[in-house]
């Protein structure tokens, strides 16, 4: 048996920071769908040897809806998945953001006739799958991150970094990241901090005039 210990909001998590950080082995999953949900935790419970932080998006909850397959499978915890693909841009991200990314890229590819961007969920951000997000930039030439978290000291940081590193001769732009702006964050104000279509279509705009 394997215990699952179920936190109704992360803002509680913090009296379990020192367990979490320092004795979990910290795997950690962000659905960005039912489907996806189901697959993944099953993934967590059944299959990981690890303990899993499965982080569910609140905003996602009445919103994200699909029809959900009635029997048991599971998914990859560390692999990230191509939800799109392209050949000009390489868009990676996770959680509800996938959903503006997804929007923006439409618009975009309307206005731009020629043009196709290939779209990742890395579904797990720790550890996240190099390999899928390396070899879809080595393609395209061109890489851009998008999360809700803070711009600075997050996942779209250590993404950018490793794609440099690893990466840079085939690139055609410098990365850009598109994330939640350096501020503290409230639910009436959170939509003008997180990342819109807006700002995700200008920033295609921009990594494509390279």
């Amino acid at each position: 048996m394997k215990p699952v210990v179920e936190i109704q909001f992360a803002d509680y998590v913090f009296p379990a920071f020192d367990q979490i950080v320092n004795e979990a082995c910290f795997v950690v999953v962000v659905p960005r769908s039912p489907s996806q949900a189901k697959g993944l935790l099953l993934s967590a419970i059944l299959e990981s040897k690890d303990p899993v932080i499965f982080m569910e998006p609140k905003i996602l909850y009445r919103a994200a809806v699909e029809e959900v397959p009635d029997e048991l499978y599971t998914l990859p915890l560390r692999s990230a998945e191509v939800l799109k693909p392209g050949a000009d841009l390489t868009i990676i991200s996770y959680g509800r953001p996938l959903y503006t990314c997804a929007r923006a890229i439409e618009l975009v590819e309307k206005d731009h006739p020629g043009v196709s961007i290939e779209m990742i969920d890395l579904r797990t951000i720790f550890p996240w799958d190099r390999e899928t997000v390396l070899k879809s930039v080595m393609k395209t030439g061109r890489a851009m991150v998008v999360h809700e978290s803070m711009v600075n000291f997050g996942v779209g940081a250590e993404i950018a970094a490793t794609i440099q590193e690893a990466g840079f001769p085939y690139l055609k732009a410098p990365i850009k990241r598109i994330a939640g702006w350096t501020t503290h964050t409230g639910l009436s104000y959170e939509k003008y901090i997180f990342p819109d279509v807006a700002r995700v279509y200008d920033g295609i705009v921009e990594s494509l005039e390279y």
